[in-house]
């Protein structure tokens, strides 16, 4: 691991491989750990960077106003990176677009997993889902607050925990602890947001975009996937991975990394 000053923020990151960048933004109940089976899959064509977003994982959280994508293209700056491609999960997808479409000469490609989009809102079923699968929880209480994040989200509504693997079910319960300190802690700062947001720019983004989503996944992702493949020109929405939730990279790594060497050729 190693630290860098980014835009008044320590960010830790990971630097793997040689050849073409890709950086690697995680989820938002997750850390630069989640990507810990793509990173030696991919340093074998490309230099691999993994990063803490700011607040999360052992990255740092100044309180001043700060932008997500803001980091993302001062580390890139800071490693004297003119371009990269960017993965995203999740959060990390958000984070990717927002990213292409405020610096478009910064970015040479997406691929997202699971990727939300800034701007978009959860629909009825989605909260219906939450409310019975997880319920109240005291948002202090981190360890029961996790465990129900992490039976919607990597379990998800059509399976069952014992379903799941059960290291899985450990460890991503233990990295979304750490994300709800973070995001407790990032919700007394300001963090700037891309205006308009990306939910209404999709058909500006000019780069090859890759798209994919678990089968057992929150309907909604599913949702934003085909809507990102019907509005960005160009995009490619890969078949739902069987038997995957929200966390797919880390679920099915083999289908992740297959899919992401075709891609990032």
């Amino acid at each position: 691991m190693t630290k860098i000053e980014i835009n008044g923020a320590n960010l830790a990151y990971d630097d793997t491989g040689d050849g073409t960048p890709v950086l690697l933004l995680h989820a938002g109940i997750a850390d630069r750990r989640m990507w810990r089976e793509q990173v030696p899959a991919l340093a074998a064509r490309h230099r691999v960077i993994a990063v803490d977003l700011r607040g999360y994982g052992d990255s740092e959280l100044p309180t001043d106003p700060f932008a997500h994508h803001d980091d993302v293209v001062g580390l890139l700056n800071a490693l004297e990176l003119p371009r990269a491609a960017l993965v995203g999960c999740s959060f990390g997808g958000a984070v990717a677009i927002d990213t292409a479409l405020a610096y478009p000469d910064r970015v040479g490609a997406l691929a997202l997993f699971g990727t939300a989009v800034s701007g978009s809102e959860w629909s009825d079923e989605a909260n219906d889902l939450w409310d019975d699968l997880v319920g109240e929880t005291d948002p202090e209480d981190f360890a029961a607050t996790a465990a129900g994040e992490v039976r919607f989200w990597v379990v998800g509504p059509g399976r069952r925990p014992e379903d799941v693997d059960p290291e899985l079910i450990r460890f991503a319960e233990e990295m979304d602890r750490r994300a709800l300190a973070a995001e407790l802690a990032l919700s007394a700062v300001e963090v700037a947001e891309l205006d308009p947001p990306a939910i209404e720019r999709l058909g500006e983004l000019r780069v090859p975009v890759l798209v994919a989503a678990g089968a057992a996944d929150v309907p909604d992702i599913g949702r934003l996937a085909d809507r990102i493949t019907a509005e960005v020109p160009g995009a490619v929405r890969l078949p739902d991975v069987p038997d995957a939730g929200h966390l797919l990279p880390l679920e099915r790594p083999d289908a992740v990394n297959g899919a992401l060497l075709d891609f990032l050729r």
